[in-house]
């Protein structure tokens, strides 16, 4: 429990700010904006898909139906892949999480890895579906998902006056966002506390010095869960303490969130399995190589640092900013855990 506490103590004011961000991003940027330039299946619809994934504040689940709704408007396969890279790997959440637990060349090179997975798989897919038959899904078809965020639809709500649109961000980020995540984030620290208790500290020793065998077993391992984009982070921290090399941690950041069974579901439903196929191995391509460029071509100092000294370094007395923050992000869990009760009761 004190290692879960103190990752949470690390995490929250990075967190706070994070969601606030995602809040303001989700008040004042329309979401009709960015339907207008993902049709057509050249370079240009990957590219606009990509950068216009970057700011929106959806988790890994919470994508699915954003990119699926925006398929249906026309866009592209390949605009649509790399939207669903893209998005939940580079939210504020995720980065300032990111940064906060494994520092700031660590935050650089998930986004950046993010950034160049979703062109090479955008561009991939609508390389090889050219001409393939439209699998497009039935207009009256619900694509929703369950696991963990609900699907808000922005553009109903009118926001006239300023002062409507920073509250529309407070509840946003603040309570529906927690809600959406909360439960997740709980569950990878919980995953984090268990390993750090229960894997022995020379577990990953073995495959140390072998950036290709760590990668392809945290491979096999993220694959069947489901890994949100800021509760990875903890998981990713508690494995490199056992001796994963930071490539691999990388690894599971970038398959983890884009690789969970719910949008590989979906995504082979509306996309086909062609668009499937290469969606998957795109990711796994573009993981495995970012890994052997952070294991042999940057300095080891740059992405273990951080890590080894948070861990190690329990006894610095708490700084106030972060009590209190933590203090606040303990609150807005359990806010989120009530209204979910009650939603579900009534």
């Amino acid at each position: 429990m004190h290692d879960i506490l103190h990752l949470i103590y690390e995490m929250a004011p990075f967190l706070l700010l994070g969601f606030f961000l995602a809040g303001l991003f989700h008040a004042f940027i329309p979401s009709t904006l960015y339907a207008r330039y993902l049709s057509g299946s050249d370079w240009r619809s990957v590219v606009y898909a990509t950068l216009m994934g970057i700011p929106l504040p959806l988790c890994s689940c919470g994508v699915i139906p954003t990119a699926m709704s925006l398929r249906k408007k026309g866009a592209s396969r390949g605009a649509t892949v790399a939207f669903l890279i893209a998005t939940p790997q580079t939210g504020v959440d995720a980065l300032m999480a990111t940064f906060s637990l494994m520092g700031l060349p660590f935050a650089v090179v998930r986004f950046l890895s993010a950034i160049a997975t979703a062109l090479f798989g955008g561009m991939m897919v609508n390389t090889f579906t050219a001409g393939v038959k439209e699998e497009v899904a039935a207009e009256g078809e619900t694509l929703h998902c369950d696991c963990c965020c609900h699907h808000h639809h922005h553009d109903s709500h009118c926001h006239p006056t300023l002062l409507s649109r920073l509250r529309e961000a407070l509840r946003y980020g603040f309570v529906e966002m927690v809600e959406d995540i909360g439960k997740w984030l709980v569950v990878g620290l919980l995953i984090a506390g268990v390993i750090t208790l229960c894997v022995p500290d020379d577990f990953f020793t073995a495959l140390q010095g072998n950036t290709l065998l760590s990668s392809l077993s945290v491979i096999l391992l993220v694959l069947p869960m489901y890994l949100c984009a800021t509760s990875g982070i903890p998981i990713a921290v508690a494995l490199m303490l056992k001796g994963l090399s930071p490539g691999a941690a990388l690894v599971l950041l970038m398959v983890g969130p884009a690789c969970n069974m719910a949008s590989l579901i979906i995504t082979g439903k509306v996309l086909g399995k062609r668009a499937l196929i290469i969606y998957i191995i795109s990711i796994i391509i573009s993981a495995l190589m970012f890994a052997h460029v952070v294991d042999y071509l940057l300095p080891r100092e740059w992405f273990t640092t951080l890590v080894s000294s948070g861990h190690h370094g329990h006894h610095h007395h708490a700084h106030l900013f972060n009590i209190l923050a933590t203090l606040v992000m303990l609150g807005l869990l359990i806010n989120a855990w009530v209204r979910r009760r009650l939603s579900s009761k009534s």
